[in-house]
């Protein structure tokens, strides 16, 4: 039995990853750790888990150092000195936050408006989409998950990329989030009357996950790409709808472009093409994502769509998921194959 431990337990991500890791068959969560919520049973911080009676322990890099695999749900900034104290004892990290998704030190400095710590770790973490990625991600011993908005968006962009069907230098990227996306803390801005009945678009020109996409996209190989990302805040709890433009390479049919998504995920679990716009109800509460491709034929541009659970396939599940193909385990195990609806 592969031993994990959460730091971070407390918040939305860190309470999804409690809930498949209990159910595991391959794995056993001996430590919960937490910052203002530690010292308090997992009752009180997730009612809805079992396992109530277990006490949230603090933030301590020590003590989760004798698991097998430690997951990291915690916020920005606050993932890369405890990541790098359990790199050093030998512990698989898998980190859910964004402080080794970047691969250059000048794309992290371009991102978030200060040098990182640990420059040198830039670019040696395996990033953490399967589907797209998975042979760096075998047997790898740290892996950055990926934002909710990048892995939608990626999902559908790189097979197209990859295929040399679209130009890279000229993709635009419309997003829109349930509001758990923004995390378990009180704002204002997510207040229910903030919220409800509206729909705004937020950090224009400034969100973080822009460069995560052209990093994700370059990974992919060819030309260098050029990324316009706007995310949309919309008033429900959960899910991602990720809508690209694309500019399509001459001579391309959709014939063309469905294959590329076809081939690309033939052999995986999670993600399908589907012939109608997707919708986020259909993947809340699962690990799927769903893709559909459009061209239209009098502007010359693709549309992809895709849709996903950004607290499952956009973190917990994902990282679940990479953490199975990291030990050799089945890549379903403990993963939620289906969703819910209405």
């Amino acid at each position: 039995m592969i031993t994990a431990a959460v730091l971070g337990a407390s918040g939305y991500a860190g309470g999804e990853l409690i809930r498949f890791l209990d159910g595991h068959p391959s794995m056993e969560l001996i430590y919960l750790g937490a910052h203002s919520k530690a010292g308090q049973t997992l009752g009180e911080v997730h009612p809805h888990l079992g396992g109530a009676d277990r006490t949230l322990g603090s933030l301590s890099s020590e003590r989760a150092s004798a698991a097998d695999v430690v997951f990291l749900a915690l916020p920005h900034g606050a993932s890369a000195a405890p990541a790098m104290e359990l790199v050093a004892t030998g512990t698989k990290v898998v980190d859910l936050g964004s402080d080794f998704r970047l691969d250059t030190p000048a794309r992290y400095l371009a991102a978030y408006a200060k040098p990182h710590p640990f420059p040198d770790q830039l670019g040696t973490w395996a990033y953490g989409i399967p589907e797209l990625f998975r042979s760096t991600i075998e047997g790898a011993s740290n892996v950055a998950a990926p934002g909710c908005y990048p892995t939608a968006a990626l999902l559908g962009i790189v097979p197209l990329v990859a295929g040399g069907l679209v130009d890279p230098s000229d993709i635009i990227v419309d997003a829109m989030s349930g509001v758990s996306g923004a995390g378990r803390g009180v704002a204002e801005a997510l207040q229910f009357g903030a919220v409800d009945e509206s729909v705004k678009a937020y950090k224009v020109l400034e969100h973080r996950h822009q460069p995560e996409i052209e990093r994700g996209i370059d990974a992919a190989g060819g030309d260098p790409c050029r990324v316009l990302f706007t995310p949309h805040l919309v008033p429900m709890q959960r899910g991602i709808l990720s809508t690209a433009h694309l500019q399509t390479r001459p001579g391309v049919h959709r014939a063309d472009l469905e294959d590329a998504i076809d081939g690309a995920y033939a052999s995986s679990t999670f993600v399908r093409r589907i012939n109608r716009s997707p919708e986020t109800r259909w993947v809340v509460g699962s690990n799927n994502a769903l893709v559909s491709v459009h061209l239209d034929q009098r502007s010359g541009r693709t549309i992809v769509i895709s849709a996903i659970d950004n607290l499952v396939k956009g973190a917990a599940g994902q990282a679940v998921q990479c953490a199975n193909v990291m030990f050799g385990l089945d890549e379903e195990a403990g993963l939620p194959m289906t969703g819910w609806m209405p």
